[in-house]
């Protein structure tokens, strides 16, 4: 199952190095991923595909989200059909 992670916030150190270790811990392989800097803020999205995660989606959406608190980002992951549904208008 491919999902879609979106990471925000202002720039910092580690920011990706965080994020992918923390998802390869969950079982997660990156498949694609572009970042960018806009001024003092950072965008990142990548492609991560969860099939092999002993999680359901849900939970892991959850804790990336909380990750993203802690390290003072907004982390959200969705389901990349969902993703695409809700950029298809």
């Amino acid at each position: 199952m491919r999902t879609v992670v979106t990471v925000t916030g202002k720039d910092k150190k580690g920011i990706i190095a965080k994020v992918c270790s923390f998802l390869a811990e969950r079982g997660a392989n990156i498949e694609d991923i572009s970042q960018t800097i806009m001024g003092e803020y950072f965008a990142m999205i990548m492609i991560a595909d969860v099939s092999e995660s002993k999680k359901p989606l849900a939970e892991l959406a959850k804790e990336c989200h909380e990750m993203g608190k802690e390290i003072g980002m907004a982390i959200y992951m969705q389901h990349e059909d969902i993703f695409n549904a809700m950029h298809n208008i």
